[in-house]
């Protein structure tokens, strides 16, 4: 259980940290309507307010309250998921640990104020189409999820290869 908090808190420290600091950052750098390039121009910043779900996803004029209920639900989850998980399957915990760190950072602006999610790394163009804009957190919930489940896929093979 040790090794499991340890690197649940090295994990989820640093990259909750990095969203609150990046977004106060936007706030204070992005605000009206200023636009900023990194990377050689590849990279646009552009502040704007998230009320809906992942790539702008809108469900009605007031989504708040369901978003931070559905994400109350998904930290208990994850929580459970993370205690459940053996000491030794690290790309479980690690997984976990970033969905965390990410859902807890856009649940912090939810709860703050009816303004929404703050947003500010893109549009980025990848060539067929805009990406939408993204935060810190919005990368750690993606790059978790992919990680969970190829630890679910994983855990399956071990499973399956065990069977008679």
């Amino acid at each position: 259980m040790k090794k499991k908090v340890i690197f649940l808190f090295g994990i989820f420290l640093p990259v909750l940290g990095l969203d609150l600091i990046t977004k106060k950052w936007a706030l204070d750098t992005l605000g009206d309507g200023i636009r900023m390039e990194i990377f050689f121009g590849y990279i646009p910043l552009t502040l704007v307010f998230n009320r809906g779900a992942a790539f702008g996803i809108s469900l009605g004029n007031d989504p708040r309250w369901f978003f931070i209920s559905i994400t109350m639900l998904a930290l208990i989850l994850l929580l459970t998921l993370l205690k459940q998980s053996e000491t030794e399957d690290l790309l479980r915990i690690v997984s976990v640990s970033l969905i965390l760190s990410g859902a807890l950072g856009n649940l912090y602006d939810r709860v703050r104020w009816d303004m929404g999610v703050v947003d500010f790394i893109g549009p980025i163009d990848i060539g067929f189409m805009l990406w939408p804009i993204f935060n810190v957190a919005d990368m750690a919930i993606s790059c978790g999820a992919v990680l969970l489940a190829i630890s679910f896929w994983l855990e399956d093979r071990r499973i399956s290869y065990q069977e008679p």
